[in-house]
């Protein structure tokens, strides 16, 4: 008994002990991890990048395409490019300039294909035409620059009701920095856009927010109300944001019973409009419109027709344009609109203001209508500069044009 005893307790001492032994051996090593996958930035494409000697360099890369250009509003004529050169790695690079300060639009053309700058926030759109840009820093581009310290104004929106074209429309309102915090009434300065553009174009081609910011700040500009509204009267906003129905029927037709309704529409809507709900001046020297192109001769139109409604009157790029010439009465016409510029003249009007570029294609109808003011002893102030019809002309007659404006 005493043996069995002995047994016992020596096997449980055993068993402890190669249980004890068998904790204390080191654990078997843990399997390594898998590698991380490695997640690498692509390298940043830098375009445009402009250089301190005011050069300018493009860059895009690609692996696929065998030719890219460039066309941009520093070339000469509207179908320049330049080529990029391609590297080993896919690479196209081109370095233009050095460009005089200014404000540049560019596409790319990628085997064919037109395109906008991929590594360029900076985009622009007139109507259906897009376009990156630039701007190079200098005196002649300063206005257009956003600046921190000056007193930035508001572009507001608005939607407004014409029974006139029977449909609702959309406007852009600028109204300055004081505007929101002051009880004065402020001139209103209505500013038309040209053909294929909308009311979105003076504030995104033509910088008119910058501009008219920047002149303010520097009491160059009086404080105004700008209005810039959809000069198609067929549009009640901008196509890539506003949807209207499609014409139904005949589109020629559709179009015909609108034509001359959009300067009617101005009169009877729109201007009722803004002095009933903004806090402005509602006389005649208070007053003033300017246009480009389109808007230059709807101004002129809606001056024409209505005089003593506006003192000043800024024509931008357009003179006068004989429409329709072969199947109406040309002279029963020109008799018509030379009584019309005889009661403008006798209106108190301040300031008839012109400008145009010495080779744009306008420039024909610009003589015609300067030759026709001048033979009524009509008073006005001619600006001719350099360069075609371009927003580039367009953006410094409105910096010359605002700062007469109200004084």
């Amino acid at each position: 008994m005493k043996k069995m005893f002995l047994f016992s307790v020596t096997f449980v001492t055993i068993l402890l002990a190669s249980v004890y032994a068998a904790g204390q051996q080191p654990a078997a090593p843990a399997a390594a991890p898998a590698p991380r996958p490695q997640f690498r930035m692509p390298p940043k494409i830098v375009s445009p990048e402009i250089l301190p000697d005011n050069k300018v360099t493009f860059r895009v890369y690609t692996k696929d395409a065998t030719k890219i250009t460039v066309s941009g509003e520093w070339q000469p004529g509207f179908n320049s490019s330049e080529t990029l050169v391609r590297n080993d790695t896919g690479l196209f690079v081109l370095t233009v300039g050095p460009l005089k300060p200014e404000l540049y639009g560019y596409t790319f053309t990628v085997d064919g294909v037109t395109t906008i700058d991929p590594n360029n926030v900076q985009v622009r759109r007139d109507g259906t035409r897009y376009q990156s840009f630039f701007i190079i820093p200098g005196t002649e581009s300063d206005l257009y620059v956003q600046k921190s310290g000056v007193p930035h104004g508001t572009v507001a929106k608005v939607w407004y009701n014409s029974p006139v074209l029977g449909m609702d429309r959309r406007v852009y309102i600028y109204t300055p920095a004081v505007y929101e915090k002051s009880t004065q009434k402020y001139p209103v300065f209505y500013l038309l856009h040209g053909a294929g553009g909308d009311e979105d174009a003076w504030t995104n081609m033509g910088r008119a927010a910058q501009i008219m910011d920047n002149l303010i700040a520097q009491g160059k500009a009086k404080p105004m109300i700008v209005v810039m509204t959809n000069g198609n009267a067929n549009q009640s906003g901008a196509q890539n944001d506003v949807s209207d129905p499609p014409l139904q029927g005949d589109m020629m037709a559709a179009y015909q019973k609108l034509a001359g309704k959009f300067e009617t529409h101005m009169v009877k809507d729109l201007i009722p409009f803004i002095e009933k709900n903004y806090n402005v001046l509602k006389d005649k020297d208070n007053r003033a419109i300017a246009g480009l192109s389109m808007g230059g001769m709807q101004t002129q139109t809606i001056t024409n027709d209505n005089p003593g409604m506006f003192s000043y009157i800024g024509v931008f790029s357009m003179g006068i344009m004989n429409f329709g010439s072969q199947t109406q009465d040309t002279a029963k016409i020109a008799r018509e609109r030379d009584v019309k510029i005889e009661a403008l003249k006798n209106s108190g009007y301040k300031l008839y203001w012109i400008g145009c570029g010495a080779s744009d294609f306008v420039y024909k109808s610009v003589v015609d209508l300067r030759s026709t003011l001048d033979k009524h002893g009509f008073k006005y102030t001619y600006r001719e500069s350099t360069g075609g019809h371009t927003w580039a002309n367009w953006r410094i007659y409105l910096s010359e044009f605002a700062p007469l404006l109200f004084k």
